[in-house]
């Protein structure tokens, strides 16, 4: 029984990334458009999973600047109907360093083990041509909320988007409208965050 049921798990979803990324570090060939390439760039999945994890690195703050750039970029093709990801040279060319990359996928176990537990094909409908593009209209307005250099809120974003992104890559419809979800109450939070911090500036210089 026990050997069937290790047989019929499902391969966690960090593998995939967790290898890449470890072969590509001891090719020395550790960059963002190569790691992407690997697991695959016609997937606006698999590009949305890793653009997150980016966003997620130990950097120092207001890195989301500068780490959801990708993100904006790939919604964007999105909305505009490209067939899979194109990144600019320069964010192709970003080396990566496999540690930070290793241990932000580990800090993202809790989320990713939650998730393997009930992914199945399903409402794929949503992954249809005629809505990507509104997908990509929501999408974007999220990876924008994680652009704003708003102090506490980035993580939000950044974890529906790669909800999302897990959906795609497993055609689970309805984990793709929970990250949706998670990001417009994201979205929610830096609106509310930036209106308080709004007004408590206000009020400082009357």
């Amino acid at each position: 029984m026990n050997t069937q049921n290790g047989a019929g798990r499902r391969p966690s979803l960090s593998l995939p990334i967790l290898r890449t990324s470890r072969d590509h570090h001891r090719a020395g060939t550790l960059t963002l458009g190569n790691l992407l390439s690997s697991l695959g760039e016609a997937s606006f999945g698999w590009a949305i999973v890793v653009f997150s994890l980016l966003t997620l690195l130990p950097l120092p703050p207001g890195s989301s600047v500068v780490t959801a750039l990708p993100l904006l970029v790939t919604t964007v093709q999105m909305i505009l109907g490209y067939s899979h990801v194109r990144l600019p040279g320069p964010l192709a060319r970003l080396q990566l360093d496999q540690a930070k990359v290793r241990r932000t996928v580990l800090r993202l176990r809790p989320v990713t083990r939650r998730l393997e537990r009930v992914l199945t094909p399903r409402h794929t409908t949503l992954f249809a041509p005629r809505y990507e593009r509104l997908s990509g209209v929501f999408l974007f307005v999220i990876a924008f909320a994680l652009f704003l250099p708003v102090p506490f809120s980035g993580w939000f974003p950044a974890v529906s988007l790669f909800t999302f992104g897990v959906g795609i890559v497993e055609r689970d419809g309805l984990v793709a409208l929970v990250g949706l979800s998670l990001g417009a109450l994201s979205v929610l939070l830096t609106a509310t965050i930036m209106v308080s911090l709004a007004h408590g500036a206000e009020a400082m210089l009357l």
